[in-house]
């Protein structure tokens, strides 16, 4: 049996592009304590499910739970597991452990906006299929890194 790969999923500077408002997002208050709103584009939602076809999504994030009660509906998804990440503020290294223990023997893609040296080296080492998409935290998520996933997927 082929285990189906990963596909975790960061989400500031990913599916929530700062300092500006990209083409086709739009700002929503989220977090009213917070001067930023979040910022998200329905077109990702699209893809995000056109990746669930070929990916078990995963939310590798410090939204932690509100990715799910905030971002699921919006983008029409349903509940996605969280990698358990160390409380919020941590730093992007920090990060790793949790992900390759969530990642465990499974081929996986880790989309992120902040993969440091830590992150290369750990996909480096695996013995599993691993690819890292290190994102524009200016422009988030774009067709072509979700292209490079499918055919990515596909070639397992």
């Amino acid at each position: 049996m082929t285990l189906r790969p990963l596909l975790l999923l960061d989400v500031d500077g990913v599916l929530n592009p700062f300092p500006e408002l990209p083409d086709g997002f739009v700002e929503i208050d989220l977090f009213p304590e917070d001067e930023e709103p979040a910022r998200l584009a329905a077109i990702h939602g699209d893809w995000l499910r056109e990746l669930a076809d070929a990916y078990d999504l995963a939310w590798a994030t410090g939204w932690g739970e509100e990715a799910n009660r905030l971002l699921c509906p919006f983008f029409g998804l349903p509940e996605l597991p969280l990698v358990p990440l160390p409380s919020m503020p941590f730093e992007p290294r920090h990060k790793v452990p949790a992900v390759a223990a969530f990642a465990a023997e499974r081929p996986a893609a880790w989309v992120d906006d902040m993969l440091g040296p830590e992150a290369l080296a750990w996909a480096a080492a695996r013995i599993e299929p691993t690819l890292l998409i290190d994102i524009d935290s200016a422009t988030g998520l774009a067709r072509a890194n979700v292209d490079r996933l499918l055919a990515w997927a596909g070639e397992l």
